[in-house]
């Protein structure tokens, strides 16, 4: 039974508007562009500085990344090692952003391996990209990271409750580990962010379950 959006991959087409991932991670010029289209949706109360949007937008974009690793992890004990030339996009105007595999080997599960094959190879990149263009501070984008792998929790152990106890013990795991280190806690029970994603300053927000500042 499927987990949900956030989980889901679709299978990769050359016939089908696929995009690289490389290109959403590498080029300032596209990630701009999709930033405003993220803000033509954040903007309905009020303006938003582009920064805030870019790092919303991040928290959205990672947690496609890494809720199918962290589930496969967690369900089926092995980690997706993924790489810039065999994860594809396609741009959506609001929702999750269709993904697609091509070509990605298996590993046995560990926290080291999913840092290795999924945060190393995509998140990185993407966030490096985004951080420079947008003047963001890599402690609220890997906050974001941290916060997209708290959410997968959250998702999986609500469909799959049998997996909570191993879910949360990867997460605590996976949060031990540079560069999620010192940038959330989880006690068991919930998450909690040490600093914020910033989406509080978008009109008409609030706080997130997660927000340092609840």
């Amino acid at each position: 039974m499927p987990l949900g959006p956030y989980f889901a991959y679709e299978r990769w087409d050359p016939a089908a508007s696929w995009r690289p991932f490389a290109d959403l991670a590498l080029d300032p010029a596209v990630l701009s562009e999709r930033v405003e289209v993220a803000a033509g949706v954040l903007e309905r109360a009020g303006p938003v500085p582009r920064r805030v949007v870019a790092s919303v937008y991040s928290l959205g974009v990672v947690s496609r990344l890494v809720s199918p690793v962290f589930a496969a992890a967690v369900l089926d004990g092995v980690v997706p090692m993924l790489a810039l030339e065999s994860v594809w996009w396609r741009p959506v105007a609001t929702g999750p952003m269709p993904i697609a595999y091509r070509d990605v080997p298996v590993r046995p599960a560990s926290p080291a391996l999913i840092l290795d094959g999924c945060i190393d190879s995509t998140v990185a990149p993407f966030l490096a990209t985004l951080g420079d263009r947008f003047r963001i501070s890599p402690k609220v984008l890997w906050g974001n990271v941290a916060s997209a792998f708290g959410g997968a929790n959250v998702m999986l152990t609500a469909d799959r409750p049998a997996y909570a106890e191993r879910a949360g013990r990867l997460l605590s795991e996976l949060l031990r580990l540079d560069p999620l280190r010192g940038m959330a806690i989880w006690d068991g029970r919930a998450l909690k962010r040490r600093n914020c994603c910033l989406f509080y300053r978008v009109p008409g927000a609030g706080t997130c379950a997660d927000c340092v500042l609840a």
